[in-house]
């Protein structure tokens, strides 16, 4: 591990103390914890971007099946069994 030094504000440090705490771990791993919850956080899309990724993927796939909304089941059980 690196050993690093950090400045919080009074409201954050006595957060961490009292989650450190609750946990029965040191400060130290709380942070280590929050740090490793962003770094993997980082270059996942934010749900806003998900949304708006399912919003455009909307009719882009056409069946030419008039029907398939009202008798998708149908349609699914004969993909399987074919």
């Amino acid at each position: 591990m690196v050993r690093t030094q950090v400045q919080l504000t009074e409201e954050q440090a006595q957060a961490v103390k009292r989650m450190a705490a609750e946990r029965g771990v040191s400060m130290a791993e709380i942070i280590r914890t929050g740090i490793e919850t962003l770094v993997q956080a980082q270059g996942k899309p934010t749900k806003e971007e998900l949304r708006r990724r399912t919003l455009l993927a909307i009719g882009i796939a056409h069946s030419g099946l008039g029907d398939l909304a009202s008798n998708h089941d149908e349609y699914l059980a004969e993909a399987y069994e074919g």
